[in-house]
This record gives C-alpha cells, sequence and structure tokens, in this order.
C-alpha cells in the first residue's frame, strides 16, 4: 500500500528527493500503518487522535499550551510519531498548520477553548480560503459543565459555550465537539476524513476530562478508513471533451492559464501532460506559481493583466480561445478587473466543473480526468507559442551598483534568484514580495508558497515554520517585510528551538509599502526596530543563529555567500536596509488600479 499523503503528485521517488509543489494525483489518501494499542493505558481517546494524526500523515502538530487541552497534550506527546511544537501564540500555530499542509498535503494545531480557538480563527480563515485541510483542535470545557448554567474562565462571561463552535461554522467544513466517549471515536473520524476529501479545514473540541479515560472502541488498532476517490460522470465527461477539443481545435492561437484550484483538484501532473500534448504555451495566474514548472519548454510566466511578466499578458489576452484551469479571478488577480479577457474565447476548467464559453456547463467531472481526455483530441497547435517566441526579448539586468551606494530592491532579488535550487522553496509574504517573487524563475523542484486569496499580513513567518517543519529536505527562503514581520516576529523562536536552517529576507523600508501604493497615510509608516539585535535577543545563545544588516551590494554578497556557505546550518536572518520608496513597477501599476477598483463611487439607487 502507498502510505504517502501529501499535497504533491509527483511521483514517490520525487518526493523521496524532496520535489514539492504540484497537486497529487493520488485519487484517495491512503493510511500509514502504526503500531496497535498495547495496552489499556494507550486505549485512550487523545491516543487515538494522535494515532489518527500520524496515520494522515501529519508528524508535527503546532500547539498552545492552556489548562483546556494540558491533559489531551500530554496524550499527543506520548505517541511516538508525534513531535509537539510549540509556538508562541495560537494566530502562528495556525499559520504554521497551513505551510504544514502545503508541503505535506494535511497539517494540525491544538489551542485551548475560545481565547485560543479566536486567536487562531484567522489563521484558520486563511487555510480555508486556500483549500488546505488543516485540522483545528481545542481543548473544550469539562462535559459535565455542557447543559448547565456555568459561566467559565475564558469565556465571554455567558453559559452557553457555542461562541467559539459559531465562529469556526464559517470557516470550517465539518466541525466536531467531543464531550462523551461514546460517540467520540466516530466525531474524530469523519472530521479528519472530511478535511481530507473536501481539502478544507475541520474544527475538532474535546472536553479536557475525556483524553486520558479509557474506551473500548480505543483498545484496539482502529479499523483504517479509505477515503473513497471522487469519480467523474463519463457520459458528461466525453460530451465535455468533445466540446472543448472542437472549440480549441478551431483556434487559431490557443492558450493555456494555469489557476491556483490546480491544487486542490490534485490536478497538476494532468495540466502538464496537457500541455505536453497540445503545445499551446503555457502561462500561470499568480495565485498559482509554484503548481506549474517554469522548465517547462512551453512555459511563458505569469499572466497577471496589466503586471504580467514581460510578453505573457500579450500571448494571453490576443489569443482566439484560451483554457484556465482552476482559475480564481477576484480583485487582486484581475488587477482591480482589469483583464483583457473574454467570456466567449474562454474554457473555465474548475476541479469539478467545466464551462465552455456562452455555451453549456458541464458538472461532476474531475479536472484531473478531464485534462487528461482532453490531451488526447486536441490537435498540437504551437502557433501562440511561437509568436510568443518571435517577440520575446531577455529581461534586462538592473543597472550595476556603484561602489558602496545604497542598495536596490531589484539588486536584492538578482541575487536571490542565484540562490534558488530544486533543494530551496521560497515563501513570500503579502506586500511588494508579492511581485518581487513573482518574477522569481524556480528551477525544477523549487518550491514556491504565498497567500493570495486571503493576503493576511504576517502569514509568512508561521507558514515558514511549518512548511520548513514539513519539508526538511529543503531550505526555505522566505521574503518578509517589516510592516509584516512585526506582526508575528515571535516565531522566529519556534524556528530556533525545531533546529531551523531557513533563511529570512527583512525587506525594512520602514513601513506598509504595499498600504502605500493603493492609498497612502500616516497609518503606513511603523517603528523602526533594530531587527538583528532583536534577532539576537530572541536566539539568547541557544540554537543556531546568524544575522546580517546589508546596506549595500558588496555587504549582500559577502551575507548571501555566509548563508549559504559557512552558515548553512544555522538560522539566517539578513536584514536589508532599503529606500522607503524603493518598490517594483509591478506594485506601482498594481496599486493604482486596485485604488481604482476600491474607490468606486456608489451606483445611484
Amino acid at each position: 500500500m502507498d502510505t504517502k499523503v501529501g499535497s504533491v503528485d509527483v511521483a514517490a521517488e520525487a518526493t523521496a528527493n524532496g520535489l514539492v509543489g504540484l497537486p497529487p494525483a493520488k485519487p484517495c489518501h491512503p493510511i500509514i500503518p502504526v503500531a496497535p494499542a498495547s495496552g489499556l493505558g494507550e486505549a485512550t481517546l487523545g491516543r487515538h487522535l494522535a494515532r489518527r494524526l500520524v496515520q494522515v500523515g501529519v508528524n508535527d502538530v503546532f500547539s498552545v499550551p492552556g489548562d483546556f487541552n494540558l491533559t489531551l497534550l500530554d496524550h499527543l506527546l506520548a505517541e511516538p510519531g508525534l513531535r509537539l511544537v510549540g509556538c508562541c501564540n495560537e494566530l502562528n500555530a495556525g499559520y504554521a498548520a497551513d505551510g504544514y499542509a502545503r508541503a505535506r498535503g494535511v497539517g494540525a494545531c491544538v489551542v485551548t477553548f475560545t481565547v485560543g480557538g479566536l486567536s487562531v480563527l484567522n489563521a484558520i480563515a486563511g487555510a480555508y480560503s486556500e483549500n488546505l485541510p488543516v485540522i483545528c483542535i481545542v481543548g473544550g470545557p469539562n462535559s459535565n459543565d455542557y447543559g448547565t448554567n456555568r459561566i467559565l474562565h475564558h469565556t465571554i462571561g455567558l453559559s452557553d459555550f457555542t461562541q467559539e463552535l459559531r465562529c469556526f461554522q464559517t470557516v470550517t467544513c465539518f466541525q466536531s465537539v467531543v464531550n462523551n466517549l461514546e460517540d467520540a471515536h466516530e466525531l474524530i473520524d469523519t472530521a479528519i476524513s472530511t478535511a481530507l476529501k473536501e481539502s478544507k479545514p475541520v474544527y475538532i473540541s474535546i472536553s479536557c476530562n475525556l483524553p486520558a479515560i479509557p474506551h473500548p472502541t480505543f483498545s484496539r488498532e482502529p479499523v483504517p478508513f479509505f477515503l473513497s476517490p471522487k469519480l467523474s460522470n463519463q457520459m458528461g465527461l466525453e460530451a465535455a471533451v468533445e466540446a472543448t477539443a472542437e472549440f480549441l481545435n478551431k483556434a487559431v492561437k490557443p492558450v493555456l492559464v494555469g489557476g491556483p484550484k490546480i491544487r486542490v483538484a490534485k490536478a497538476g501532473q494532468a495540466f502538464v501532460e496537457l500541455a505536453d500534448a497540445c503545445g499551446y504555451p503555457v502561462a500561470v495566474m499568480p495565485s498559482a506559481k509554484g503548481l506549474v514548472p517554469e522548465h517547462h519548454p512551453s512555459f511563458i510566466g505569469t499572466y497577471w493583466g496589466a503586471v504580467s511578466t514581460a510578453f505573457c499578458a500579450e500571448i494571453v489576452e490576443s489569443a482566439d480561445a484560451y483554457l484556465f484551469a482552476g482559475p480564481i479571478f477576484n480583485d487582486y488577480s484581475s488587477v482591480g478587473y482589469s483583464l483583457l479577457i473574454k467570456k466567449e474565447k474562454a474554457i473555465i476548467v474548475q476541479p469539478e466543473r467545466v464551462v465552455i464559453a456562452n455555451g453549456p456547463t458541464f458538472g461532476c467531472i474531475l479536472m484531473k480526468d478531464f485534462l487528461r481526455a482532453l490531451g488526447e483530441r486536441l490537435k498540437r497547435n504551437t502557433t501562440a507559442y511561437e509568436n510568443y517566441r518571435r517577440i520575446f526579448v531577455p529581461d534586462g539586468q538592473p543597472p550595476e551598483c556603484k561602489p558602496k551606494e545604497p542598495l536596490r530592491v531589484n539588486i536584492l532579488f538578482k541575487h536571490i534568484q542565484k540562490m534558488l535550487s530544486g533543494n530551496t522553496a521560497v515563501i513570500a509574504e503579502t506586500g511588494d514580495s508579492w511581485f518581487n517573487c513573482q518574477k522569481l524563475k524556480l528551477p525544477e523542484g523549487c518550491g514556491y508558497e504565498f497567500q493570495m486569496q486571503y493576503g493576511s499580513i504576517g502569514w509568512s513567518v508561521g507558514a515558514t515554520l511549518g512548511y520548513a517543519q514539513a519539508a526538511r529536505g529543503k531550505r526555505v527562503i522566505a521574503c518578509i517585510g517589516d510592516g509584516s514581520f512585526q506582526v508575528t516576529a515571535q516565531d522566529v523562536s519556534t524556528m530556533l528551538r525545531c533546529g531551523q536552517n531557513s533563511i529570512i529576507f527583512l525587506v525594512n523600508n520602514g513601513g506598509y509599502t504595499i498600504e502605500v501604493e493603493i492609498h497612502d497615510g500616516p497609518y503606513n509608516v511603523i517603528k523602526n526596530w533594530n531587527y538583528t539585535a532583536f534577532m539576537d535577543a530572541i536566539h539568547n545563545g541557544e540554537g543556531k543563529c546568524w544575522t546580517s544588516k546589508v546596506r549595500c551590494e558588496e555587504e549582500l554578497k559577502e551575507a548571501i555567500d555566509t548563508a549559504m556557505g559557512p552558515k548553512k546550518d544555522c538560522f539566517c536572518f539578513i536584514e536589508v536596509i532599503v529606500h522607503k520608496d524603493d518598490t517594483s513597477k509591478e506594485l506601482l501599476e498594481w496599486g493604482s488600479r486596485v485604488s481604482a477598483a476600491n474607490s468606486r463611487p456608489p451606483n445611484p439607487q
């Protein structure tokens, strides 16, 4: 039995080599066998939950202790295949579970009732927006307190304990409140399996007095659950493929564009196979960067409307037909709703639905099945790609810096580009790092993650922690602005405790630059920190940590050489001092368009 559960659909041997970043092709989630309970002491609710987490591929649980979850944490600690990673706050624990799920396919966090649950809620909402199966476990009130008029601490002072549950109902696909042992087994298993089936977060609340109690339902190895794969409607699939092939085969200059829902559809490999077969140029939407291999011979870059990579938008928008696989057209990805895309030219393929131009919609069709079947029916057409090669001009290089000239952001990313390999992964924080990292060319096997749909500033610190913990074979390079870093900085401490060797580039430009370019004001200026001294204080002589503050290209080169050489086994923090108005040209364009969309006057009533 294949025992891998993950977010990547590369072959097993590729996974072993650390190639992460594509969504999985496996139609189901096989379970990793674990040792059965050897005695009644292990036949408890807490140990059952721990075994289930290990079975689905979770080996690290990100946690913050609180009195309602302490006994549960004892039982999770006792599971040999499970590590508890203590975080500095619940928000970062949730972000870490998000990052872990991106690399492993599933993540988990454990917090305490209400004060912890409502703190982690924002991170769970972000995971929901990105279709990540995160199992959020909360230590709940004593089972005897349910249904009474007692008022408990960590609540808002009402005897109704459902406030936390009601909040989670909007950002999770399933909720289990376990306050008795009789149905605990079923509730836990249903929650975990639903997270995997739906690729969304779930909420599990476990009464604080239950984890240590033995129960007959936990006295032996649990029956493995096997998630039945979803199947396409064959008649609908054939009809959709026939109609799409007819549409695309009549086109003169068709193109393919990959979208972020390729991940949840587990269709990365199918998309590549289609590109191989048809010869169309291949672009990605910005939120799909990393889901489609950029070394593919037909790859032409990121399609992001007015801020696309050079020559990409011209090819996509001049095409007479385009197939979008798993797109999300929100105000950010559409640059303030300014894409020059016409519905009558588009095939929109969602994880379980195909829409053909202004014509029919076909449901109950899995994206990966559709893309594979379509590849067998399309005539090979390289016209649009040949046009791209005719107009393509290689990227220019930024002007050379004069000796000791203040560092520019484009010089920084020129050197980050040289650091990338199949053994690295890039985490891009919300802000100008979106645009600068978008222009990086990812080598084969290089991971790439950012949170575009939810865009929660500070996400990257926790996500770097979680991703690095899951993808031990990769060195994570995180690009974080100073404003975002101040939101969640303290969990660098956890990275040091875990012995991680990530590299953080802290871009210090004195404020929330992305907000400045949308709408400026004094609220976008932040208090400057001595970031390297702050890191040294967090380090405090425990663990491996190296810091550097750079102001010019010479210092940057020296810092990178040190981080990649003598300090390759250390956590490295490089603070980069740049001018407050030094931004990518793409942010300037994007910001003005998003600002225009935000400031549209009300329609007359």
